[in-house]
């Protein structure tokens, strides 16, 4: 419950507030930024949240967290819109829903800033001239079209560089079966060449008809003047586009082009579904699931909406939706698109016929999308109670983090842990730690200072409900007196592997737990210390190639590449030097005192 002083302070401030656009910033108790909001009038819409009116669930929950709050004006509502999209990308507000980073969606990306263009698969979108198209709902999808691209089109699948390469080779075997132009034989002008893209990037456009016309008048030309084995070439990329528009779902007529967005809300999620309807038929699909402590209304969905706009290369015509927008959030999205896309966009929120049909069928999709969310997120709780009562755990052990040691050499010894979720892997809680004190290869004292480092960064980063180590009695020992010397309260569980390299047995340092029998508990904690073994031993391996060229002394202050070598050559190993005193090390010709003071200080921490 919320201090009414507290309360009355915040609906002052925003009473306060001008009446023109800009962007608020709402913090909790400790200062971290929960939701980021925008509006056209601040005052009238930041004084909302605090006046004495009924809320939905999830907004007065959020009200609740509220301690203060911070603003920016800007001149345009679409300027506060923008804004508003980069302070939620920079804080990701618990409260706000947004889009994953754009890194990790798929794209395809045409390089038409280079002499001979290609049709590729990249996850990361640059400012560099090529045409990009996506993001798309999946790898899969994106490194089919480009196949179905490359052999309608005739173009190069191998890793040749053009011109570079033009004549260095004999064409291969696509070549000889009329799947590639073959610009390594030289017999293809650069013009020849770069003037099928028109039909390519219309192609990825979902420009289907356009294309398809423009292919049959080069393949009617190509009869005409007695050039049968071009029209025969027509024909077939022709053929092969229409096998690609065949396994699409046709939803309409063949020369409609539009997204078809429908939202489904509930108190335990929400799930936005979008089809993207490109020449009658369905191309791609996207439905993306909201937990149940984000606030889904009207004016976050249009900022989710403007901001994975501003992602994409091109844009339908025509949006159609049944999420009831008024009038001016319909004219803040035309504005974004118009202004930000380039793209002039028509929203269209149909009341009866074909396409509010279409919008009920997005509507199920959502829903059921949503169900199955659900549905998993129970399996997930269920095996998370199942694994709390086999390890007698007071409470749920939502959230997880396990760790492994991995090593080459005494130099470079490398602790990894990684955190779970909701039985889901949370890759922004993995840590790695370089030992700097644990100067041998021994599991015991690496998983301990590692543990020590993590615990003492608490207050950033919450301790979870359960540590699972990768080792036996003798690892949960060791920890547990640790945990007793730094007064932390929290179960730990090492992992034990049978002779087949499953874990079969959980063990508390005295006890041995056999999960075997609950598969579900099983295979959460089979693919929990798979993974923390993954990411352990990869990041061990980074380090050892970076070994091979560079010496761990390398990162003291003042020590490089030629005095690691001399200091190296003297003591003969990293421990020899970690033993040394600060004279020993002033000692060796070449190395100052202030040196030998940075290094004792550097394996000293």
């Amino acid at each position: 419950m919320k201090n009414s002083s507290i309360l009355d302070t915040l609906r002052e401030k925003a009473n306060r507030l001008p009446l023109t656009p800009g962007v608020y910033i709402m913090y909790n108790e400790a200062g971290k930024v929960i939701y980021v909001g925008k509006s056209k009038a601040l005052k009238n819409r930041v004084s909302q949240y605090f006046a004495d009116t009924e809320k939905d669930v999830k907004t007065a929950k959020m009200v609740s967290d509220v301690r203060s709050f911070d603003f920016m004006l800007t001149d345009t509502e679409i300027e506060a819109l923008t804004l508003e999209n980069k302070l939620i990308k920079l804080y990701t507000p618990k409260y706000n829903i947004l889009l994953k980073d754009g890194k990790s969606y798929p794209y395809i990306k045409v390089t038409v800033n280079e002499e001979y263009p290609r049709v590729v698969f990249t996850r990361k979108r640059l400012a560099d001239g090529a045409k990009y198209f996506g993001p798309y709902s999946g790898a899969s999808k994106a490194i089919s079209i480009i196949k179905t691209t490359e052999r309608a089109f005739a173009l190069p699948q191998c890793k040749l560089e053009f011109p570079r390469d033009i004549g260095k080779s004999r064409p291969c075997i696509y070549a000889q079966i009329g799947q590639c132009c073959a610009p390594c034989s030289g017999n293809i002008t650069k013009e020849e060449y770069r003037s099928r893209f028109s039909d390519v990037l219309s192609f990825l456009r979902g420009s289907y008809n356009e294309v398809k016309k423009s292919l049959t008048e080069q393949m009617n030309f190509a009869s005409d003047n007695l050039m049968f084995e071009t029209a025969a070439i027509m024909r077939d990329r022709i053929k092969t586009l229409e096998t690609l528009w065949q396994k699409q779902k046709i939803l309409t007529s063949p020369d409609a082009e539009y997204d078809i967005i429908s939202l489904y809300r509930s108190e335990q999620c929400s799930c936005l579904a979008i089809y993207y309807v490109r020449a009658g038929a369905v191309m791609d699909s996207d439905n993306f699931i909201f937990s149940a402590e984000k606030i889904v209304d009207n004016s976050e969905i249009i900022s989710f909406l403007c901001d994975m706009y501003s992602r994409r290369e091109h844009l339908p015509p025509t949006i159609v939706t049944d999420i009831d927008f008024d009038a001016g959030e319909i004219q803040t999205l035309c504005d974004y698109t118009r202004q930000t896309c380039d793209a002039k966009v028509k929203v269209r929120q149909p009341q009866r016929g074909e396409l509010k049909e279409l919008c009920a069928m997005v509507q199920s999709n959502a829903a059921l999308h949503a169900r199955q969310y659900l549905a998993d997120s129970e399996k997930d709780n269920e095996v998370l109670v199942k694994l709390a009562m086999l390890l007698q755990l007071e409470v749920v052990p939502e959230h997880i983090e396990s760790i492994d040691i991995s090593n080459y050499s005494d130099d470079n010894i490398t602790a990894g842990i990684i955190s779970v979720k909701k039985a889901k892997f949370d890759k922004k809680g993995y840590r790695t730690y370089k030992m700097r004190t644990t100067d041998t290869q021994d599991d015991y004292k690496s998983m301990c200072e590692a543990l020590e480092r993590r615990i003492s960064h608490a207050s950033e980063q919450k301790l979870p409900d359960l540590f699972l180590l990768d080792g036996g009695k003798g690892h949960v020992s060791v920890v547990k007196e640790l945990f007793e010397d730094l007064g932390v309260d929290v179960p730990v569980f090492g992992m034990v592997k049978d002779e087949y390299h499953k874990t079969r047995t959980l063990t508390d340092g005295e006890n041995d737990i056999s999960i075997a029998k609950e598969q579900s508990v099983f295979m959460l904690i089979y693919k929990i210390q798979e993974e923390v073994h993954r990411f352990t031993v990869s990041t061990m391996q980074k380090a050892k190639s970076k070994k091979l060229t560079r010496s761990s002394l390398e990162d003291i202050s003042g020590i490089g590449k030629k005095k690691a070598a001399v200091l190296l050559a003297h003591f003969k190993t990293i421990s020899a030097l970690k033993s040394a005193s600060k004279d020993e090390i002033a000692a060796v010709k070449g190395v100052s005192v202030r040196d030998a003071e940075n290094i004792r200080n550097y394996f000293d921490k």
